[in-house]
């Protein structure tokens, strides 16, 4: 068959397989040749009408596990979602297979509202996706309670919103439990990436879930480079970051409006392929920047947290924090945004500090603080440690990390780098904490240093600071390593920073510690480098990792098969109006790409291709890939 518009994609409507098999629904539709750890088992449990709670990681493949069930049942299944984005995708992808869903929400018209309504009431959709706040309304209800409609499953995705230790709660998550009473023969499945025992316990009692079968996944992405690096030249650290991926598609986090327009403006200045997305903008224009970001329009997003649950874009290859998060919750849920494909990708978080009391400020207006404090200090921890960053994380979800010496020398900076090891810092410790005392504890750590170094600004002369015993007995380390130190010592206790100006101030561990003279040992790592330089060793191995997913390099055919698929894919998903990844994802590229398949039947062999798209692109993959061995 040749290929056609979108709208005429083979529907897979209300009827069921006569092959039940999962694995043959798994192969036959969405062309994976094996589940990932934890779908099967937790499919099959839905089958089998058992109540369903799953923790899977961002990118693990949650989906499937309910897509393919409702494909299975008899009935209709509801899928509650958040965001209007979020449903958008989802039923893209799933028309793009092949199979036949709709959402309710109020991106409709209300002549398409109609449309909608009436394919569900025919039995012509196997899903329909709706918000939490839609689901409570008199409307959806009466809809999904016509006689001649059979609700098999409900499905609860982003399931965390539903409790107050999530870091999304969401109140209409909470009138699920309520809708749920009207269908009580419907198996109910939840999901969500993010659960520690206190959130899992809300989503099981909040949704009222009947004996649930709880399956909890690795929260482990292997595929993402841990990374935390002190905040010092971050514009530097991020475009060096961005140069690392040339070309690559990339999210940033600011925690507030006024840091990601600035940011924007000036990666835009530089020439970057940049926009900005947060709560402040209007409705059309986020709409319109994420639309742009999701088809591979613009390469950077620069965003508040308000950004990312509804983007299911696979091929983002870098996030970078440039705020400390308010949890590893929340950061891990960023983080997740990054190789949903599978695809060696990085995490950068920009640490400083100074972001603690930023953090506090907005935690003090929070329901309950001392929650918030908690998950707060777990971001701490997180952020100065000294050990194995993916140990600390996973451990935060009470998952024990044991990696291969392989998977963990790719892990995280600490790892890659053979850990930070500890060294004798007494003497510029006694020198730092002594400059403090002598300046009075009324600075900052940038005059502290200046002091140290024994800089002759105009501000130092006129208090009389050049004349003091510590003026000038720094030199031995350079400004950016006694920022360094700085925030060691704030990180074992010893000083703080205190107010709106950043005052160094000693505590009452660091007085202790002045006075004691014993041997203090930090993980200082001596000359603080550029990120570049820093992650020398570190880039190689990302990259012969990423090198190693694409074709061989022992293959020159297989770049320009990539080249000449992903300048199709684009212009099929602008004739579609579609986002390029729904087509295929880089991982179908590279597979294309090694195998180069001869006819449709070597084209199912291919990962993520299944019959529907074979009738659909089969054609002009063929053609593509021959001409590119032709040229040869």
């Amino acid at each position: 068959m040749a290929d056609a518009c979108y709208n005429n994609y083979v529907k897979i409507n209300a009827h069921t397989f006569e092959n039940t098999e999962p694995e043959f629904v798994l192969n036959t539709v969405f062309g994976y040749d094996s589940f990932r750890p934890f779908q099967k088992k937790i499919i099959q449990s839905v089958l089998k009408g058992k109540d369903t709670l799953a923790i899977m990681p961002t990118g693990g493949g949650k989906s499937i596990c309910y897509q393919i069930p409702a494909l299975i049942f008899e009935g209709l299944t509801i899928v509650v979602s958040p965001l209007i984005s979020l449903m958008q995708d989802q039923v893209q992808s799933l028309e793009a297979s092949g199979i036949h869903s709709a959402f309710l929400n109020s991106s409709l018209s209300w002549d398409d509202y109609k449309k909608q309504v009436g394919q569900i009431r025919q039995s012509k959709v196997k899903m329909i996706y709706v918000s939490p706040e839609g689901l409570s309304t008199e409307r959806v209800r009466d809809i999904l309670s016509s006689p001649e409609i059979k609700i098999s499953c409900i499905t609860i995705d982003e399931a965390h919103c539903v409790s107050q230790w999530g870091h999304d709660f969401r109140p209409d998550y909470l009138e699920i439990g309520n809708f749920r009473l009207l269908f009580p023969e419907a198996v109910m499945i939840a999901l969500t990436a993010t659960a520690t025992e206190n959130v899992r316990q809300d989503i099981i009692r909040n949704l009222g879930l009947k004996k649930p079968e709880v399956f909890i996944s690795s929260f482990n992405r292997e595929n993402i480079f841990l990374e935390v690096q002190p905040k010092r030249n971050a514009l530097d650290q991020i475009v060096n970051c961005i140069h690392r991926y040339a070309g690559e598609s990339g999210i940033i986090y600011c925690n507030s409006r006024r840091a990601v327009d600035e940011l924007t403006s000036t990666l835009d200045k530089m020439g970057f392929s940049v926009l900005n997305y947060h709560a402040g903008l209007a409705d059309e224009v986020r709409a319109a920047n994420q639309d742009k970001f999701v088809k591979d329009k613009v390469q950077i997003i620069v965003a508040t947290i308000a950004f990312g649950m509804g983007i299911n874009k696979p091929n983002v290859r870098f996030v970078i924090n440039y705020d400390l998060p308010k949890s590893l919750e929340e950061y891990y849920q960023e983080i997740g945004r990054a190789g949903r494909d599978g695809i060696s990708s990085t995490a950068l978080l920009l640490y400083s500090p100074g972001d603690i009391n930023k953090v506090r400020f907005f935690l003090d207006s929070s329901s309950d603080p001392c929650k918030a404090e908690k998950r707060l200090q777990g971001m701490i921890d997180f952020a100065t440690a000294c050990t194995c960053r993916r140990r600390i994380l996973l451990g935060y979800f009470g998952e024990a990390y044991n990696p291969d010496k392989a998977s963990k020398e790719n892990c995280c900076d600490i790892c890659s780098g053979k850990g930070i090891p500890k060294v004798d810092m007494t003497i510029p410790v006694q020198k730092l904490l002594c400059c403090i005392v002598r300046t009075q504890e009324r600075f900052g750590s940038s005059y502290v240093i200046d002091v140290l170094s024994g800089s002759r600004q105009k501000r130092i002369i006129e208090n009389g600071h050049n004349l003091i015993s510590t003026w000038g007995i720094g030199t031995e380390l350079c400004r950016d390593d006694w920022f360094q130190l700085i925030d060691l010592m704030i990180a074992a206790g010893y000083i703080i920073k205190d107010g709106e100006y950043s005052i160094l101030q000693i505590t009452k561990k660091g007085y202790l510690l002045l006075s004691s003279n014993e041997q203090i040992m930090l993980p200082f790592r001596k000359t603080t480098l550029t990120f570049a330089k820093a992650s020398g060793s570190k880039e190689k191995s990302a990259c012969s990792k990423i090198n190693a997913e694409k074709p061989s390099v022992d293959d020159p055919a297989a770049d320009r098969i990539i080249t000449a698929l992903k300048a199709w894919r684009r212009r099929k998903a602008d004739d579609m109006n579609v986002p390029p990844y729904i087509i295929f994802g880089d991982k179908t590229m590279y597979d294309l790409a090694a195998k180069k398949p001869e006819d449709k039947t070597s084209l199912a062999q291919v990962y993520g291709i299944g019959s529907t798209k074979i009738e659909q692109f089969g054609k002009s993959i063929l053609s593509v890939i021959e001409g590119v061995l032709v040229e040869e």
